[in-house]
């Protein structure tokens, strides 16, 4: 009876850390809002980096911006960031450290979606840019994070 106790305690364990949801600093309803109309700038790109999945929701993981760190995502968590034209560089970073670089145009939106994965000790990452009409999907089922700029 001992034994089937401790099995089920292990499982609540890992279901708790698979599907547990990680706090990350939330930008207000209305950047959110003012973000999901999806205004291109003239002057400017705009880079919205989305992770639409509840896998793997207990962990935060670190997101950086042509090498300085933009915040955390969490589950159904998106950033979007306003950028000058030109080579933009984004790194995940969890188990693993995964680097995505976009030429990036004036007048621009691109899409990234952070993909969550299980590791070895905790979640991998994977960043895949993808087209308009999923990105547009991904960041629609999100809300907006907080980023450091």
């Amino acid at each position: 009876m001992k034994y089937r106790h401790g099995i089920l305690v292990l499982i609540v364990i890992l279901i708790s850390l698979v599907s547990g949801c990680a706090s990350v600093p939330m930008a207000t309803p209305e950047e959110d809002a003012s973000a999901k109309q999806f205004i291109p700038n003239k002057d400017k790109s705009s880079i919205y980096l989305y992770r639409n999945e509840s896998f793997g929701g207990a962990i935060p993981v670190t997101v950086s911006l042509d090498g300085k760190v933009a915040g955390q995502t969490g589950p159904m968590t998106y950033f979007m960031w306003q950028v000058d034209p030109g080579k933009h560089d984004i790194q995940s970073m969890a188990e693993n450290n995964v680097n995505l670089s976009l030429e990036a145009e004036a007048g621009q939106i691109y899409f990234v979606w952070q993909e969550i994965k299980m590791g070895v000790f905790m979640a991998r990452t994977i960043l895949h840019k993808v087209d308009d009409e999923e990105g547009r999907k991904g960041v629609l089922e999100c809300k907006r994070a907080q980023s450091n700029f």
